[in-house]
């Protein structure tokens, strides 16, 4: 039976939170609060003792707390009585204080429950349903009990739900035993229904019989306790709310008698009452004791009646007597101790659920917070970050603009100079020809060739003698006064010599490689920067560290000139470097190469239209990559085999080896060892851009002592399979000795200390030009090196690389094609040797009587079956698998550990000073090219295998196959005065495209030379060139006629036509207008009419094409100017847009007084040579700058044909029937008389040959390097008016004055020295 109420006493896990009322105070009555508590008459779940007095469950209810001291306030209310008086009318009526506050309480709990019920239905929150009594209405007897565990602590505001709706008494101190007034009030109480809401409800319409409660020991107290607590309390959503009491209206109210009135206030509570009686009836009969000791409840009898009875009289009275008060009194202490006990545990809970949720609260709280610090700080730093970036865009934007301001400024002032250069030159209009004119000082310009050849001279204007290297070499060699007084005077005539140009030393750049001033060049604006990196531009002697931005169309660097070490640097140096405050468009890009840098793979070089290569170094491989992600996708060029893509142009030196397909072309004998070898060096990062790394080239010759040079001798070759350092024996064993005895922990063990390349030793071989001058004394700390020491001699050079043990070197490529190194042509002053030997040029060996002869017979040497039968074992040394790990031990060929690509990582280098020294060993040592095979090298093929696969009989049949294959005659008799053999493979349609005098063209189709007589026996032979079906038919003549007037005064000859390279298009000049015209060679339509020239233009040249089919095209006029245009194979015409009214020239080339009478182009050089009817021949760069005058011997005024090589050999035909041979700078270098009116010359590919046509109709084959004949092919029957030699050079075809062309067999080879000793 107790255990029906256990559950209620145990602390539950879900504590409730009374709403919070204020209750209104009633005016007229004192002012106390509405406060009441309920108070509980259940006995506790453990010990079966009788019900707890009501005035000691109210005294505990109304202190229990949910803090953390209730425990200790509820212990010391235990002792207290409480008294409630109960209004019962307007009469006064005196009873027991403890019957009435039993009643009471009672009844409070009865009502409130009854409407619980009502109101909640059956959802309860604990688990455990307590069975409602049917006798109690469905009242649910834990839900009373809990709102009792739950109630709020003292000082909170009691739940209205648990007010009495009737009346309460007034709690006093029983000890007091004060007596008790009743008043009568009205029972009609309304009470707001509670929501579901923390905001507080207030009950409304006190009427003035309303119940109060007032304590009468301290009524204030009271009013305090509950002032204190709206607001603190929360409220439960789930506690019902309290029922309306049925209000008794006043006037019948007061006809009521007490018993009815009672029964109307305790009709809902006494079913409960008597439930709660029935249930505790075994503890009341033991308990409930008469004065006399007699049972008042009998179990059985008097229970059973009350249980039946309706009336609630006997049960008020039961409640109201002195004998059930007493046994409260005596009974109730251990319930209520088990109360308080529960209470502590309750408030012990409580509080421990208060700090848990406290905690987690703060913890949100925290959290939060820290969350809002964190975003706050983000938001800062995002902020700092932005204003950060906006000013490194400002600085940036800022920075390319004052760099763009500083290149325009450097342009105005290189376009200034140049003019100033065109008009005080020479043959300018301000000219003179006096000798006051100041002396002209040269340097080797940054040109390259298509084989990386670096060999035109241009004007400096730095130029000097270096007096003051004179002086302090003077100082600190010798004392002999009379050097002093040398170099005394040579400063005097320096200074002399200097007056004029003085604002010319002022130039930063060089006004030659200036690209050529366009439209689109001054287009600045190419919108925003997409990529910007520290970069340093790697130049030779010189490393500057600056920016490189990209943008969509263009590359700028910008020098950083604060930077201290910028500072330092000689400003000789900075005038020669290009490109400190450089831009180049994405349009002039030809190539991209991935580099090393102090063996490093951080660098890039890119190789441009204007033949000049730019070297940056980069931070870190990831810039490099994001570089060329940014750059046009070029690769690294056309000439390669290789597709342009961005992969190939971040290859490693190993993969573009392997996948190029130069190796095959090289054993094939497709392309020459120094081509090979440029290839081999440009891939495995050699460059002109960093003398460290500069070419690699070997010595070939041994033999630098005889008057004579046998090239069939092999004693006069070197081993090209042991390196340098082990052609000598004796030295070999030095080496070798030393590195076995090598012992040095932190060093490995080597052969040689020092290299074959490194700067010094590139600065030695080229001390006689500029600028290698101004480096060279840059390095020495502005001091030539002693004579002896000075490179003076090629002989004493290979004796030194033979027996000093410190001197290892190899050769650079200069040694086989540029002359002018071995000359000291700008006069510098190197001292006298102990000796008594001055050194100026270089001194020869006896069977070279010039630099010329020297370089050619060296090129000769390089070319011959012995090299080309080993150079693949010197290859195997430099580049290939001997270069390193045991196979280079045994070669005999270990450097410095220090020269190889991945021995040292500086990145990892953290300490600045021993990164410096590292770099600086780096440089000094000389550097190793990245290892391109790791198996031997394949050797070339041999010249007959090849030859034989070829099929090319001359060499090995007699020469009694005819040398003319045969005659082609057209119908019309006019002399052929031009023939353009465009017969290369790719051709759609290859042709030999005729031009008579009367400009009647054919366009006759080439079939290939006939294999040799016995090869395929079955084929029809055809002939190489058939004729043009329209002019054969004689129908369709008027395709193959230009009809447009000529000037009278014109003579038609070869220069007149020009034939583009895919044989689509004649361009013709002459015309009385003063233009020259562009007609389809399919159709005879007119295409184009470019207007340029005051005068009649006399002739047209054509430069060779390059991929696209896009060329130069000259046009030389009467106005005594050249004017250089573009031709755009893309778009057939002449200029960027040829449907445009206005074509522009490329550049307008002046210095001629007379008509323009032949002229020719050569893009690969750069150069435009040009003749006048009575002046010199000139030489021209593509850029407008006039370089060179050619002055030939006496008599030799009027040049009539002009032919120049790729080779760099300029040939001029006089009208006095002279042949001049001059370089390409300007020297003469050998004449020819003849006695023939020579009308067409041609020169061989590689400008060993030349053939030579004229009125007595015989064709002569010379060689080039001393004019002399070399054969002669049988005579024809009339005059040769033009030349053209087929693309594979095996055929020359020759225009007669007959109006026929005849076709004869060639094979250069036959004249080559080697196989005219061979075979």
């Amino acid at each position: 039976m107790v255990s029906k109420y256990r559950d209620i006493l145990e602390p539950q896990n879900e504590m409730r939170q009374p709403h919070c009322y204020e209750s209104l105070k009633e005016s007229g009555n004192e002012s106390g609060d509405m406060t009441s508590t309920n108070l509980e008459s259940t006995t506790a779940t453990s010990s079966p003792l009788p019900p707890a007095t009501m005035e000691d469950s109210s005294s505990v209810a109304s202190v229990q707390r949910r803090n953390s001291d209730s425990a200790e306030e509820s212990t010391s209310a235990i002792g207290s009585n409480v008294a409630v008086a109960v209004s019962v009318g307007p009469q006064c009526v005196s009873a027991g204080p403890d019957a009435i506050s039993e009643v009471l309480s009672t009844l409070s709990l009865e009502v409130n429950k009854s409407q619980d019920a009502r109101n909640d239905g059956a959802s309860e929150l604990d688990t455990k349903t307590v069975p409602p009594v049917p006798t109690a209405k469905n009242v649910n007897v834990k839900d009373i009990l809990r709102s009792l565990v739950n109630m709020p602590a003292d000082g909170v505001t009691v739940d209205p739900a648990f007010l009495p709706p009737t009346c309460l008494g007034t709690l006093s101190d029983l000890s007091a035993e004060q007596p008790v007034q009743f008043r009568s009030f009205d029972r009609s109480v309304i009470v707001a229904t509670k929501k579901p809401t923390i905001s507080p409800s207030v009950p409304t319409n006190v009427p003035t019989n309303a119940v109060s409660v007032v304590s009468s020991v301290d009524s204030n107290q009271a009013s305090d306790l509950v002032g204190a607590s709206p607001g603190s309390g929360s409220s439960n959503a789930k506690l019902p709310a309290v029922p309306v009491v049925s209000s008794v209206p006043e006037d019948s109210a007061s006809n009521m008698s007490i018993t009815e009135r009672l029964e109307h206030a305790l009709e809902k509570a006494a079913p409960l009452l008597r439930e709660i009686f029935v249930d505790f009836a075994p503890f009341l009969s033991r308990t409930l004791l008469g004065s006399h000791g007699q049972e008042l409840l009998i179990e059985g009898t008097s229970l059973v009646c009350m249980k039946s009875s309706s009336s609630v009289v006997e049960l008020v009275m039961l409640l109201c007597s002195q004998e059930w008060q007493n046994s409260i009194q005596k009974n109730a202490g251990l319930a209520f101790i088990e109360l308080v006990n529960e209470g502590r545990l309750l408030s012990q809970t409580m509080k421990d659920h208060l700090v848990r949720v406290a905690n987690e609260a703060e913890f949100i709280l925290s959290r939060q917070r820290a969350e809002d610090i964190h975003r706050h700080a983000e938001f800062e730093s995002l902020c700092a970050q932005y204003s950060a970036d906006k000013r490194e865009e400002e600085k940036m934007c800022d920075h390319l603009i004052r760099a763009a301001k500083y290149r325009d400024h450097v342009t105005a002032t290189q376009l200034i100079q140049k003019i100033i250069n065109i008009l005080t030159d020479k043959h300018g209009a301000w000219g003179n020809s006096a000798p006051s004119r100041p002396r002209e000082f040269w340097r080797l310009d940054y040109w390259e060739d298509d084989l990386r050849r670096r060999r035109r001279f241009v004007r400096n204007p730095l130029g000097s003698t270096h007096p003051e290297a004179t002086l302090k070499t003077a100082v600190e060699h010798a004392s002999d006064e009379d050097i002093l007084a040398k170099g005394k005077q040579s400063i005097k005539s320096q200074a002399l010599g200097n007056q004029n140009s003085e604002s010319e030393i002022t130039l930063d750049g060089d006004d030659d490689t200036l690209s050529s001033v366009e439209e689109k060049d001054l287009e600045n604006l190419t919108g925003p920067v997409s990529l910007s990196t520290p970069a340093q531009l790697v130049a030779p002697s010189v490393v500057v560290k600056g920016t490189l931005s990209i943008t969509s169309s263009e590359l700028y660097f910008e020098v950083d000139e604060e930077e201290p070490n910028f500072k330092k640097i000689d400003p000789k140096i900075l005038a020669y470097t290009e490109g400190l405050h450089g831009k180049w468009l994405f349009t002039e890009i030809r190539s991209i190469f991935s580099r090393r840098y102090l063996l490093q793979n951080t660098a890039l070089e890119i190789f441009m239209a204007n033949r000049v290569a730019v070297m940056f170094n980069f931070p870190d491989p990831a810039t490099v990559k994001k570089v060329v992600n940014c750059l046009p996708r070029v690769g690294i060029g056309t000439s390669f085999g290789l597709p342009q893509t961005r992969r190939i142009s971040l290859a490693n030196p190993r993969q573009i080896f392997k996948a190029s397909s130069m190796t095959q072309r090289w054993q094939h004998r497709e392309i020459s060892n120094f081509e090979y070898l440029m290839f081999l060096n440009t891939v495995a990062g050699r460059t002109y851009n960093d003398l460290n790394q500069y070419p690699v080239f070997p010595w070939v010759l041994t033999n630098y002592e005889s008057e004579e040079l046998d090239l069939t001798l092999p004693s006069n070759f070197r081993d090209l399979s042991k390196p340098i350092g082990a052609l000598n024996p004796k030295r070999a064993a030095f080496f070798a000795e030393r590195y076995e005895s090598w012992e040095d922990d932190q060093v490995p063990k080597f052969h040689y200390g020092t290299h074959y390349s490194t700067a010094s030793f590139v600065l030695a071989w080229l001390l006689r030009m500029e600028p290698f001058t101004t480096y060279f004394l840059n390095l020495q700390g502005g001091k030539f090196d002693h004579a002896d020491r000075t490179f003076s001699s090629v002989s004493r050079a290979w004796r030194n690389s033979q027996r000093d043990t410190s001197d290892i070197k190899e050769l650079i490529p200069e040694f086989y094609y540029l002359p002018e190194m071995f000359v000291n042509f700008n006069n510098y002053n190197f001292g006298v040797m102990d000796d008594g030997t001055v050194v100026s040029d270089v001194e020869l060996p006896p069977w070279a009587k010039s630099s010329e002869e020297f370089v050619r017979i060296n090129r000769l040497a390089l070319e011959s079956e012995f090299v080309s039968c080993q150079l693949h074992q010197w290859i195997d040394l430099i580049f290939g698998y001997k270069q390193q790990g045991p196979e280079a031990v045994r070669a005999l060929n270990v450097f410095y550990y220090l020269t190889y690509e991945g021995a040292v990582n500086l990145s990892s280098i953290t300490d600045p000073v021993l990164r410096e020294a590292v770099e600086a060993q780096i440089r000094s040592f000389g550097q190793t090219p990245s290892q391109l095979l790791i198996e031997p090298h394949p050797p070339r093929s041999s010249a007959m295998q090849v030859y034989l696969l070829l099929q090319s009989p001359l060499m090995f049949t007699d020469q009694a196959q005819q040398d003319v294959i045969m005659v082609l005659k057209f119908p019309s008799n006019s002399p052929v005065t031009h023939v353009a053999a465009n017969t290369q493979p790719g051709l759609a349609t290859p042709a030999v495209i005729t031009v008579t005098a009367n400009r009647l063209f054919a366009v006759n189709k080439w079939h290939n030379l006939p294999a040799h007589q016995g090869a395929v026996q079955d084929q029809p032979y055809q002939l190489p060139v058939e004729i043009d079906p329209l002019i054969a038919s004689n129908i369709g003549m008027h395709r193959r006629q230009i009809t447009d007037l000529l000037d009278q005064s014109i003579q038609v000859h070869s220069q007149c036509f020009v034939i583009t390279s895919d044989n689509r298009y004649i361009l013709v000049c002459g015309f009385w207008d003063k233009s020259f015209r562009v007609y389809s060679t399919d159709t005879g339509k007119l295409i184009q009419v470019v207007f340029g020239h005051w005068d009649v233009v006399t002739c047209l040249a054509r430069s060779e094409s390059y991929i696209g089919g896009n060329c130069y095209i000259l046009s030389g006029s009467r106005d005594a100017t050249l004017l250089l245009w573009y031709w755009n194979g893309k778009n057939n015409g002449i200029g960027d847009n040829p449907g445009s009214e206005m074509t522009t020239p490329r550049v307008i080339l002046t210095g001629h007084d007379y008509e323009i009478t032949c002229a020719t182009v050569c893009a690969e050089l750069g150069l435009v040579i040009s003749g006048s009817k009575e002046g010199p021949c000139l030489i021209h760069s593509m850029n407008g700058d006039l370089l060179r005058t050619l002055e030939g011997p006496e008599n030799c005024l009027k040049p009539k044909l002009i032919q120049a090589s790729r080779e760099g050999h300029c040939v001029i035909y006089y009208e006095n029937g002279v042949f001049c041979i001059f370089s390409v700078n300007g020297k003469l270098q050998a004449t020819m008389e003849t006695d023939d009116n020579i009308r067409a010359m041609q020169l061989s590919r590689d400008g060993q040959y030349l053939l030579t046509g004229g009125d007595n109709g015989v064709v002569m084959v010379w060689q080039v390097c001393d004019l002399k004949q070399l054969f002669a092919y049988p005579g024809c029957d009339a005059g040769i008016r033009s030349m053209a030699l087929s693309y594979d050079q095996r055929c020359i075809m020759t225009g007669m004055a007959s109006g026929s062309i005849v076709l004869f067999y060639n094979d250069f080879n036959r004249w080559h020295h080697e196989y005219q000793t061979r075979y």
